[in-house]
């Protein structure tokens, strides 16, 4: 397939986002791959393993002061796992590190009703600008991306892959319409188009044209120039909240 060409990605000089100048129309490129293999196949699987061999020695001690901070910081359960849709429609745990409070939907029933306005956000976007639900050490490492880290072993059992679709829930793939079999024809990716292309700060309509392009325009090549572009994204918190 086609690799992302230097035009199709257009760095801003006045906003921290990526425009991908195709992902505007929904024609994209018609999905020509068996739903019985994940879009990348088996180059797409070896190059995830290879680079989470390779991160884990140089994560481990970052992972490792991650869990003595949170430990002291929240006693609750360290990590968090949230069902999420995966290639060909599978459910799976998606793991992170927990960032929120332990009674987070009851705390967040209690904003809707006092906020409707709020709730009218959440319910077209799945976000919130401020979550009454996230921790102070929370709040720093949904800022940096850390919370993610647990989603190595997600990509280690083939759950996920490093670079994909951004991960959603049912209620959300129901709004995906046409572009949902894109979504469920890939591995949903730690990292994505949708990350380098600022983050929270894309409308939903954004994402998911995202999600479609970058599926249906996979290359092992638009792989690594994604991750390698994550690491400043990243860095600078782009499009984080």
């Amino acid at each position: 397939m086609q690799m992302l060409r230097a035009h199709d990605l257009v760095a801003d000089t006045d906003s921290p986002r990526l425009v991908a100048a195709h992902v505007q129309s929904p024609a994209a490129k018609p999905l020509q791959i068996p739903r019985t293999v994940p879009v990348g196949g088996a180059a797409k699987r070896a190059l995830d393993i290879f680079l989470v061999i390779l991160a884990i020695p140089l994560l481990l001690p970052l992972i490792l002061g991650l869990i003595i901070i949170l430990r002291i910081k929240d006693p609750g359960p360290l990590l968090y796992g949230h069902r999420r849709i995966g290639f060909g429609g599978r459910e799976f745990n998606c793991w992170k590190f927990r960032t929120m409070v332990v009674d987070g939907d009851a705390v967040l029933e209690r904003h809707f009703r006092s906020n409707p306005a709020a709730e009218a956000v959440w319910k077209e976007q799945r976000k919130l600008v401020d979550d009454p639900r996230v921790t102070s050490i929370g709040a720093v490492l949904r800022k940096l991306s850390l919370d993610e880290l647990p989603q190595l072993l997600n990509v280690l059992k083939g759950e996920m892959s490093l670079v994909g679709p951004r991960p959603v829930v049912q209620a959300e793939l129901d709004h995906y319409g046409a572009s949902a079999r894109h979504y469920l024809a890939a591995r949903p990716g730690l990292t994505g188009l949708w990350q380098i292309s600022g983050r929270s700060d894309t409308t939903y309509a954004e994402r998911v044209r995202l999600d479609r392009f970058y599926v249906a325009n996979w290359n092992l090549w638009q792989d690594l120039r994604i991750i390698f572009m994550t690491i400043p994204a990243v860095v600078m918190s782009r499009g984080a909240h």
